[in-house]
């Protein structure tokens, strides 16, 4: 698999991709919080941030998918939430990790995933796993994660596992 790197500036040049792709993961899903709608928004509030970093895989001349988030700023979490005891310096919030279906369960996630989190120099990953998805939630505790708490960050959307994975303890 090909992987290729964007940084913020690359935005605006990879936006359509991601959604596409969202659109692609999400094809059968009637529920509105997975809307093309809704996740340009969150596209667009995540690759805004400077530091946003995202990895796209390639194979066969089409894409993967990809994964990308930013750092959080000293003393920042996830929205409307509390971090967790022991979690403190370089955060990166790992915000969305997809997929094709076609190359779901072949190990490519996992590529992708640790292209990008070995590409930051940081002390803790972070993610949000939906809760009513415990076979995603087993898949990252195998990559090293462990659910430290439960938030609903918005009053629509679901029940979150707040997962962080320790990179670096000094």
């Amino acid at each position: 698999m090909d992987l290729k790197w964007y940084a913020h500036a690359d935005a605006p040049d990879v936006r359509s991709l991601l959604l596409d792709i969202h659109d692609e993961v999400y094809a059968n899903d009637p529920d509105p919080f997975h809307s093309r709608e809704r996740f340009s928004y969150f596209v667009d509030l995540w690759s805004g941030r400077e530091d946003w970093r995202c990895v796209s895989g390639w194979e066969d001349g089409g894409p993967v998918g990809y994964a990308y988030g930013s750092t959080f700023k000293p003393g920042g979490w996830w929205k409307g939430m509390v971090r967790p005891r022991g979690v403190r310096g370089r955060i990166f919030a790992l915000s969305e990790l997809m997929v094709v279906p076609q190359w779901q369960g072949t190990g490519r996630a996992r590529q992708i995933h640790d292209a990008l989190i070995h590409s930051v120099d940081v002390d803790f990953v972070t993610l949000l796993v939906d809760s009513t998805h415990p076979k995603v939630q087993a898949l990252y505790e195998k990559w090293g994660y462990e659910k430290r708490d439960e938030a609903k960050p918005s009053h629509d959307s679901p029940v979150y596992a707040v997962m962080v994975r320790t990179l670096r303890t000094d």
